[in-house]
């Protein structure tokens, strides 16, 4: 069984990202949200944090990629009482925290 980020982590990992979406500042990006993104769906780790960072530096290009990848990463697929759910779950919020105010 996978364990669910806390409601601590869920904050720091999202506002952290809406920090480097609203500075328009990848460098901004902490290693603990890098390692949330690149383990979402339709991400890719770029070998390291420093991969990564090079690949967005335009952050609009993130923005982009989030956009694309929102539904697959809604694990919608996962119902209450399964394995892993409570998990699941924990990544889907994260996403929509992230993402509050240009998607949906």
């Amino acid at each position: 069984m996978l364990t669910p980020l806390t409601t601590r982590q869920q904050s720091l990992i999202s506002n952290n990202i809406r920090k480097v979406l609203t500075t328009n500042n990848i460098q901004f990006l902490s290693q603990f949200a890098y390692h949330y993104l690149y383990l979402c769906s339709g991400f890719i780790a770029h070998y390291d944090w420093f991969g990564f960072v090079d690949y967005y530096q335009n952050v609009n290009e993130l923005k982009e990629d989030l956009t694309r990848n929102y539904d697959a990463n809604m694990w919608s697929n996962f119902h209450p009482g399964e394995v892993n759910y409570d998990y699941y779950m924990a990544k889907a919020n994260v996403y929509k925290a992230i993402c509050a105010g240009f998607i949906r």
